[in-house]
């Protein structure tokens, strides 16, 4: 009967057209289980899933034969991404690659299922006395144990911290000439060239981790302590990616529309929710894909600046907005590389100071993706502060000889 049922459903896909009756019924109970999954502080996430999996709009696109089931899978694999235990990342990932939308939701019930009943051992083990210090005393003594047998272990944390130390006392200007059309300022030369403060440890172990959001993949010398935590970074590196994108896109289009449309939420978060849906495939065609979010950012503004009753574009200004929303394709954009750097001083704060402090002060231009930063932000200091907790002693160890004297650490390291 199992069987059967999921023979069904891709029968009722493949047919011409599509019925979409079991597909919806799984949509729903597919919603209901990730918000099942949900930490009650977790509201932003609520309302996504809430929305992009309605029900009533999930009904009246099948109505009209526009149900794209195999992207609403993939928007499902990604949120699960997110929400699943370490343990399971590699059955999430292993979602990708599955075509046919029929096995891609028989897949996407089996892992689910699995991480139900992670959510549900959770749940028992966080009642328990002290269980993460445990699982930090034995995580740190096994690495102990391998330190033992390979004095050598420790090399690349070694030039990891190194790095990050010269990279804070020879910080090079970004973008001190290109000219900002979006109004954004970039660092002038004499800020950059101004004399560093005096490093500490809590600045070298900061930078160090947001080093580790720019990692090349080809560098082989990633640090020993963090080799767990790898997959998890690149999934972090990817977000940081997208948001930096997409601050940058609605940055572009803000300075053309000026404070009349971005006044309204409704407009935003349209338009936020379509750029997100087209930068899906961002990383594997920018020029692409770039192209068409000018395209139908450009199609927004006219269309709301029209049912406002407001002046259009003129075709110079249309032309720019294009240009401009297409140049962030370019790593070497000004905006985006502004944007870039200053999620880059959120995420540093947040090390500092914690996410919500951070978010009371965001520097211009990060407004409006609030909710993805403050997502992004956490993920990132739970890694790191999880990390520290396990390797604190080995990074002071590694920092006083790093360090001159009046700056190394006399004790263990405090947490970021």
């Amino acid at each position: 009967m199992h069987n059967a049922f999921w023979d069904h459903l891709k029968e009722q896909l493949s047919a011409t057209p599509p019925d979409f009756s079991c597909a919806l019924e799984l949509l729903k109970e597919i919603k209901e289980i990730l918000l099942s999954l949900l930490l009650p502080r977790q509201n932003r996430l609520r309302s996504e899933i809430e929305e992009a999996l309605d029900s009533g709009f999930l009904k009246q696109e099948a109505e009209r034969g526009a149900l794209n089931v195999l992207r609403l899978s993939k928007y499902i694999t990604s949120m699960m991404t997110l929400l699943c235990a370490p343990v399971r990342d590699e059955a999430v990932q292993n979602l990708d690659s599955i075509t046919d939308s029929a096995r891609l939701l028989r897949g996407i019930f089996q892992v689910l299922g699995l991480m139900r009943r992670d959510m549900m051992t959770y749940t028992i083990q966080s009642r328990q006395p002290h269980p993460q210090e445990h699982s930090i005393q034995h995580e740190r003594a096994r690495f102990q144990e391998r330190l033992s047998k390979q004095p050598g272990l420790l090399d690349h944390t070694t030039k990891w911290l190194s790095r990050a130390a010269a990279d804070l006392s020879t910080r090079p200007p970004a973008c001190p000439d290109a000219p900002d059309p979006s109004g954004v300022a970039c660092p002038s030369p004499n800020e950059a060239a101004s004399s560093p403060e005096p490093l500490s440890p809590t600045m070298v172990l900061s930078q160090a981790f947001l080093n580790l959001l720019l990692w090349d993949p080809d560098n082989r010398e990633f640090p020993e302590t963090l080799l767990r935590d790898r997959a998890r970074l690149q999934e972090l590196e990817a977000q940081l990616r997208r948001s930096t994108v997409l601050a940058s896109v609605l940055l572009v289009a803000s300075s053309f529309s000026g404070s009349v449309l971005f006044g309204s939420p409704r407009f935003v978060d349209r338009l936020k929710r379509r750029t997100k849906a087209l930068l899906e495939e961002f990383d594997s065609r920018p020029e692409e894909a770039m192209l068409t979010v000018s395209e139908q950012v450009s199609q927004e503004i006219h269309q709301s600046l029209r049912n406002m009753g407001l002046a259009a574009l003129s075709s110079d200004s249309t032309a720019s907005l294009m240009g401009q929303l297409q140049d962030i394709a370019l790593k070497e954009s000004c905006v985006r590389s502004v944007i870039d750097q200053r999620i880059h001083l959120f995420l540093r704060c947040c090390l500092v100071l914690g996410v919500q402090r951070s978010l009371l002060d965001l520097p211009g231009g990060l407004t409006l993706i609030e909710a993805e930063l403050a997502e992004l932000g956490q993920k990132f200091v739970n890694l790191t502060h999880h990390n520290q907790q396990v390797f604190g002693p080995y990074y002071t160890e590694i920092l006083k000889t790093l360090l001159p004297p009046s700056q190394a650490p006399p004790t263990e390291v405090e947490s970021l």
